[in-house]
């Protein structure tokens, strides 16, 4: 990629962000809306900078919870699609389990967890954002270990290849794709549903209860510079995902 599409790709962005606060904070001062409908940037970006210890905390004790569930929900998701994906009947087995994690609420499993594991510890939102996560992984994965084609495993039997061989060589790296696929939405939901599970109980920190904390106190704009520190964790998520695909699948193509 030559310099000035580097240049291009990294301004674009920020060029489109810059106008939207623009407009943001001129539709504030035009249309004189009150901060519990909408603050204007300027006085979130005053809190972020009188709180900005505060919001890092927060952000951080989110953040942990959210990358150890979603560790703990990827480890699992890729252990169970590599079990089903060797036994057919596990899969058909497992199939409506996956179905129902999916569509299980949060607002639902979170008390329920809190009641499970207590709620002076992180247990409870660890295990949330590590069943959000498996689902996507679980399910793209096996999809990927699934998807080999005809041609390549008869190719294998032609040559002889051992069974190990044919999963090293053929069914992993064509399930790549697909495990990153699955890996970049849970990334992003290991980040909404830890924060979301911070609003049922638990510890008295991270940045669901901040937020909580600071529109029971009418303070509009503190509140959504502890939202702008979510945003900033799950670009650091999404912007880690993508490093470590691109790494990933930069080593494994043929030069």
């Amino acid at each position: 990629m030559s310099l000035a599409r580097r240049l291009e790709v990294v301004l674009a962005p920020v060029v489109l962000g810059v106008v939207a606060l623009v407009l943001w904070q001129t539709a504030v001062v035009v249309l004189e809306l009150r901060p519990f409908v909408v603050p204007s940037p300027t006085s979130i970006a005053a809190e972020l900078t009188q709180n900005a210890s505060f919001i890092a905390a927060a952000a951080v004790s989110t953040a942990l919870n959210a990358l150890v569930g979603l560790v703990v929900g990827v480890v699992a998701a890729l252990l169970a699609a590599a079990v089903s994906a060797a036994v057919r009947t596990l899969d058909e087995m497992s199939a409506p389990l996956a179905a129902a994690a999916a569509v299980v609420p949060i607002v639902a499993l979170a008390p329920v967890l809190y009641t499970m594991f207590g709620a002076n510890v992180q247990t409870a939102r660890i295990a949330v954002a590590a069943i959000v996560s498996f689902v996507p992984v679980y399910v793209n994965t096996l999809r990927g270990l699934r998807t080999v084609a005809p041609v390549h495993r008869d190719l294998l039997r032609a040559y002889a290849a051992t069974r190990r061989q044919a999963t090293t060589t053929v069914t992993l790296p064509g399930a790549l794709p697909f495990v990153f696929s699955g890996l970049r939405v849970a990334s992003s939901l290991a980040v909404i549903s830890a924060l979301v599970a911070e609003y049922f109980g638990g510890p008295v920190d991270g940045l669901g209860k901040a937020i909580t904390s600071a529109v029971s106190s009418s303070n509009y704009p503190l509140a959504w510079a502890y939202v702008v520190g979510a945003v900033v964790i799950g670009l650091v998520f999404f912007c880690a995902t993508a490093g470590v695909e691109r790494l990933a699948l930069h080593r494994r193509t043929p030069r």
